[in-house]
This record gives structure tokens, sequence and C-alpha cells, in this order.
């Protein structure tokens, strides 16, 4: 086997991740490993990159010209994936299956703060006011439909299954009913789903797909006074006519943790609207340990293969901006 040089240039959170930084050192006890941020590797090194794990710059990717694979420590891989990123030939993979299990809890908190109203308590609060807003609501017996039913779509179906409601999933293609969902349908049927949902979950990469799926039209569709919960990317949802569909109270409420623009301009009128949950993409960060334990077990699972020289998990495919299955 030649002697591969690959690049580690992942977040400073995973330094705390003393025992498998070990175990990449002996997966990897033959190559040439670097240890350094984009910014800091030289172009002769760069030049000889085989291998990059982490999040590089586009300007390191631009002279890593014999670039054989980037591994993610992130699910959503859409800037990678575009065309002309990648060196030619440079497989793409990502850290699907990391996250499910963290932004799957912030999802049931969203939809159960939502609920039971508890943005508009917190406003109470902090006016000293002691008043029922007179609204409340409980998953038990609700339906949620699940848009997007990868790793975090399913373990959010789990939960709330778990909690008494009706769950339905929307996946790109069609397959066997995974037991985590009580009906599956492919993304072409969406629109005569939308009435019979009190909640609607994204979890979807950024595609010419996705782009403003839900806007004015899918609104208009969803039952009234439904519920959104976004986990996936921003430019799924059209912001403006979200935030009119919520002034006007044809929903219920909405839980962005991402939006479009992202970061979210502090002049933008949605942080006003109500019933309205606003977080700066906290949902799957690494501050949880486990997130990042789970996110490091992918990348050693990788490592492995690469140098075995062993079809690698998590392949994106670039088409799609989708993991490939299969």
């Amino acid at each position: 086997m030649d002697k591969k040089t690959i690049l580690f240039d992942l977040p400073r959170k995973f330094d705390t991740a003393k025992d498998h930084w070990r175990r990449a050192k002996e997966i990897a006890s033959g190559c040439e490993l670097v240890f350094a941020g984009g910014g800091d590797v030289d172009d002769e090194t760069a030049g000889r990159l085989d291998a990059i794990i982490g999040l590089p710059a586009p300007e390191l990717l631009k002279k890593s010209k014999r670039l054989e694979w980037l591994q993610l420590p992130s699910a959503g891989a859409d800037r990678y994936a575009e065309r002309g990123v990648l060196p030619e030939g440079a497989v793409l993979t990502n850290a699907t299956g990391a996250y499910g299990k963290s932004i799957s809890e912030y999802m049931l908190c969203a939809v159960l703060s939502l609920f039971l109203d508890f943005p508009h308590y917190g406003d109470n609060q902090r006016q000293h006011l002691w008043k029922s807003s007179g609204r409340s609501r409980h998953i038990l017996g609700t339906t949620a439909l699940v848009v997007g039913l990868g790793d975090i779509g399913s373990e959010f179906a789990a939960r709330y299954r778990a909690l008494g409601g009706h769950v339905i999933g929307v996946r790109r293609t069609a397959g066997k009913k995974p037991d985590v969902v009580d009906e599956l349908y492919t993304a072409d049927r969406l629109d005569e789903l939308l009435p019979r949902a009190d909640v609607v979950t994204l979890s979807l990469p950024s595609t010419p797909e996705t782009l403003h799926l839900f806007g004015k039209e899918k609104f208009e569709r969803m039952k009234p006074g439904a519920v959104l919960v976004n986990v996936g990317r921003g430019t799924a949802v059209d912001t403006d006519a979200l935030c009119k569909a919520l002034n006007t109270g044809r929903l219920y409420g909405a839980a962005l943790d991402v939006t479009d623009p992202e970061p979210l301009p502090a002049d933008h009128p949605i942080w006003d609207a109500p019933n309205t949950i606003i977080t700066p993409h906290i949902s799957g960060k690494w501050d949880e340990f486990g997130n990042l334990s789970r996110v490091f077990d992918i990348i050693l699972e990788n490592l492995g293969r690469y140098l075995r020289g062993e079809p690698l998990v998590n392949v994106v495919d670039p088409e799609t901006g989708y993991r490939k299955h299969g």
C-alpha cells in the first residue's frame, strides 16, 4: 500500500475525544498525518493530500489535486457536493447516523413547547403576567408528517409514536415501511398528505429539488393550526411565506433551527412571529459528547475502510445531496 497523506481538519471540540484520536493514529500508523486547519496547510502539502477528514476551506480543495476522499464530520454536505468543488474522482462521505438522537430530542421538545404555548408563556414571564393563553394541545392522538425519513426523521418518528402520536413518513424513494412509522409514502404524495398533519417536520438537505419546497402553496395545504419544525436546511422553507402564515394564524406555530437566510438578520420580521421558536442551528452541535463520539466512530470506520481499499459508508451522491444506499 502506498503511503497516504491524510489531513485532519476537525473543529476544536474534537480535541476532547482522546481515545478516538489514539485509535485514529493506530489505524493510520503507516500514513503521513497532518493536523492543521485548512488555512495552515502549505501549497506543497496540500498537493500531496490523499484524504481530508474535516471541513476544509474551498481554497484548500482547489490545491488538493490528488485528493481521493473527503470525510465530513457533519451530516449536511451541500457545499461540498456542488459540481467542481471536489477534484474529479474524489469520494465524499458524511456523518449521517450520528446526529439523529440529539436532533430528534430537539424536535420533540419543540413540538411539545409549541403545543403547550411556551413561547407565549415566556413572553408573559418577562412581563410578570400570570395569565393563561387558553390554549393547550398534546401529542396523544395527533398526526405527524415526517418529511425526510433518514436518521433524524426516523429517530423523531420513534419518539413521537412512543407518546401516542400517529406518524406518516415521506421519503424520495419507495421501499419497505420501517416500523417507526405507521404509513409511508413518496414525496410525490406530499400535497395530499399535508391536510392530515398536526405536525410537519423537515429534515432535508439543500438541493435544487428542496429549495423553497415549503412556500405559500404548501402552507395553504397544511391543516389549519398545524405546526412546522425545520431542522434540515433553511432553504427548504420560504421564510417570508412562513412569516405570513404564522402572523395570519394559518399555522399554529413553528420551530426553526435553520433559516433562510442564515444567520437570520436581526431585523427579519419572523423573529416576532407568534408562537415561534428560533435557535441558531444548534440541535446537532458537537457540544454534546454523544454526538461527537458517534461522529468519530463513523470517521474511524471509514478511515479503516479507506486504507484497506474497502467501500466506504455514508457516500454522498453529488447529484442529489443525499447519502447513497446499497
